[in-house]
């Protein structure tokens, strides 16, 4: 009876996330079921509360890095990022993609995939309506590449942060394992993209004149010392949460002392729902690893990281991903393979790629679906499907092959 309360209280809070009847912050269902799950004794009180202790730096660096991305948008990065865009695509749609592909990863390794979806995707519908291009391959490649190409580095994806503890490695140690998968992956996708779009990217463009976009430079160097603090912090022990907070705070404080008030305005910015419903998720699925899950979990997952056992844990990352939503995907599955950094890694090729498949691999997804509707622009459903058939498959293929090889050079395991 314990088994399926807690697997109905989880399924309920994915139904909700999925659907977020009214608009609601997905906190609202997530939240009770929480609390409920720990009254009725799913959950001790010790270890709901030594879950949220471990949670909380991870949620304090995406508190932190919602802000830094709202404040690099608001200082106009990203409309500089679609200038450029604009200008070194010279109007060929074969060639914006490139450029977009190049974005949207960099962006997604250095600000997580949460700035791809809610800050790049509107630039890129705009860059596309002003070289008067299709904006369906640019658009597609955001959502794709928010998920696949947060592979890079712990500060990429929630799922890599919840991960990255567990592994054991420094965060360039994690860089160096991962820069290969991710390049692999990405090239997987171009290839994919270019043969699945080529109807819109043969389509001659109708540009019209694109102003050219001063660079706000005091950004871009607060972001290049940030990125550059994650690696050298992380040497020495500080967490990732506060070189973000730092480099938020450099970026605020010209806004704040020009009007005191816009503080609050920030804050708000740390979407503190969101915040508030990881914590919830984390105890909620908790209370299915205790009751059940853990052992039959545990018996799927290999003991060492052979190419058969990285590619076994990336493609069970994947489907559970699909299945639950990657960031349960991962509370579930790093617990189990914690014993072996390599296996770790694969369930994040996993759930990071496995996403693509379907609108319900991860929120972002649901969230770059919400902007297409926002823009007219309403994704359909058999297109991305196949998309994500071609595309998910062979970047698993690919992304773990890869991942494999670089442990063997490495001589991790």
């Amino acid at each position: 009876m314990q088994t399926v309360t807690a697997i109905g209280l989880l399924a309920i809070v994915l139904a909700f996330a999925v659907a977020r009847p009214a608009r609601l912050p997905e906190a609202v269902m997530a939240v009770p079921a929480a609390v409920v799950a720990v009254l009725i004794g799913l959950v001790s009180w010790s270890d709901a509360w030594s879950e949220l202790s471990a949670l909380g730096p991870t949620v304090g660096f995406l508190a932190a890095i919602l802000v830094l991305s709202h404040l690099s948008d608001a200082e106009g990065v990203f409309m500089y990022l679609g200038g450029v865009a604009a200008r070194v695509s010279h109007a060929s749609p074969q060639r914006l993609l490139g450029v977009v592909f190049v974005l949207a990863a960099t962006v997604t390794a250095a600000l997580s995939l949460d700035a791809t979806i809610v800050l790049l995707t509107p630039v890129v519908f705009a860059t596309a309506a002003k070289l008067g291009v299709r904006a369906r391959p640019h658009v597609y490649a955001c959502t794709h590449l928010a998920n696949s190409a947060s592979l890079l580095l712990p500060v990429s994806n929630l799922t890599n942060l919840l991960a990255f503890a567990a592994s054991g490695l420094t965060f360039v140690g994690f860089a160096r394992l991962m820069a290969l998968p991710w390049l692999v992956v990405i090239a997987v996708e171009y290839l994919v993209f270019h043969r699945f779009f080529a109807s819109d990217l043969g389509t001659p463009a109708r540009p019209r004149a694109v102003e050219r976009v001063a660079a706000p430079r005091f950004a871009l160097i607060v972001l290049a010392l940030t990125l550059a603090g994650f690696a050298g912090a992380a040497s020495i022990g500080i967490h990732p949460a506060w070189v973000a907070t730092a480099g938020a705070v450099v970026l605020a404080t010209p806004r704040v002392i020009r009007r005191w008030r816009s503080a609050g305005r920030i804050l708000l910015e740390t979407n503190p729902a969101f915040c508030a419903f990881v914590f919830a998720l984390g105890i909620v699925v908790l209370a299915v690893r205790h009751h059940g899950l853990d052992p039959a979990i545990g018996a799927l997952v290999p003991e060492h990281a052979d190419l058969l056992g990285l590619l076994w844990v990336a493609g069970l990352a994947a489907l559970l991903a699909n299945l639950v939503n990657n960031i349960p995907a991962t509370l579930v599955l790093v617990p189990a393979v914690a014993h072996s950094p390599g296996l770790i890694l694969a369930v994040l090729v996993g759930v990071n790629v496995g996403p693509n498949l379907t609108y319900v691999g991860s929120l972002a997804t649901l969230l770059w679906r919400q902007i297409l509707h926002a823009h007219d622009a309403r994704p359909v459903l058999a297109d991305f499907l196949r998309l994500g058939i071609m595309t998910v498959p062979a970047c698993l293929v690919a992304g773990v092959t890869a991942l494999w090889a670089t442990l063997q050079i490495s001589g991790v395991s």
